[in-house]
């Protein structure tokens, strides 16, 4: 009888938690509901990292399932949430979230997921750039918010880190700016002395920003654009030529979009001869009567 009131309790908390569910219609889970964190954390009795990684599993079973199937599994964003509530230091669901979320992916629910994995593991950069590849190529596009994820990268000691990869946060700051500006900002960074050895970046930066898609290449269809412009940046930042003469001849090789051709109007078809005219030419063509 002892144990009664316990189990009891324990039963009316369960059932609590259930009430308090989120719902999430149409999901694969036995469940018709995804419990929140906080619910399952009177549950759990201390085990949260347990409880999460059973509900990582779950998801995962699920996500598996869902291949096999055909069927639609569009909920792992909302199960990773749970678990890295539950415990924020469970770094599995984070990669994972990471790799498998395709970058225009118009559900935003691994965001919240990726931007707690970048405040618990900051020194994790490849995360860092997931979310902000996300942020800024997503269905609600925002490159300001992608920089600021970047930038703290610039200076970090970690010597696995590409060099373009510490340069990115600058990338997506240049493509909020018009290319009058963003020409200025790459012509500003070349002279400063922390990024003497992304000269080649600058390059790169210059070619998309003049409205060259993607990077520059020595043997693509623009090359004659790109030596020139590297050709540029190297003089530039040797002082061999002045500033305005840099940003000037810069901005000359700007991409001209070719006009758009109308399509020739359509040749007027004659119009069609009615009776009328018809019997205007036959008469017209009959011979004149003889005089007598």
């Amino acid at each position: 009888m002892r144990f009664l009131i316990p189990i009891v309790l324990a039963v009316a908390v369960i059932a609590l938690a259930f009430n308090l569910a989120k719902p999430l219609p149409g999901t694969n889970f036995d469940e018709s509901f995804l419990p929140k964190a906080s619910s399952v954390k009177y549950v759990a009795a201390g085990h949260d990292a347990s409880v999460a990684g059973l509900f990582w599993i779950k998801g995962l079973t699920e996500l598996g399932e869902s291949y096999l199937t055909g069927k639609e599994y569009a909920y792992l964003g909302h199960v990773a949430n749970l678990c890295t509530e539950l415990d924020s230091l469970f770094y599995t669901p984070y990669y994972f979230i990471s790799g498998v979320t395709p970058i225009d992916a118009p559900d935003t629910s691994d965001l919240v997921v990726l931007r707690r994995a970048v405040r618990v593991y900051p020194e994790k950069w490849r995360i860092a750039v997931s979310l902000a590849l996300r942020l800024a190529n997503g269905p609600y596009p925002d490159k300001q918010a992608a920089a600021d994820v970047m930038r703290p990268y610039f200076d970090s000691k970690d010597t696995t880190m590409p060099e373009h990869i510490r340069m990115m946060y600058r990338s997506f700051e240049l493509d909020l700016e018009q290319t009058e500006t963003a020409v200025e900002m790459i012509l500003n960074d070349v002279m400063q002395p922390r990024f003497k050895k992304f000269r080649k970046s600058f390059c790169n930066k210059t070619f998309r920003a003049l409205g060259y898609g993607g990077y520059g290449s020595v043997s693509g269809p623009d090359s004659t654009v790109y030596k020139d412009i590297e050709k540029t940046i190297d003089a530039f930042a040797d002082g061999k030529i002045p500033p305005r003469y840099a940003y000037a001849h810069l901005l000359s090789l700007k991409k001209v979009e070719p006009a758009k051709t109308e399509e020739p109007a359509a040749a007027e078809e004659p119009a069609a001869e009615t009776g009328t005219d018809k019997a205007a030419d036959s008469t017209s063509a009959a011979p004149a009567p003889a005089e007598n």
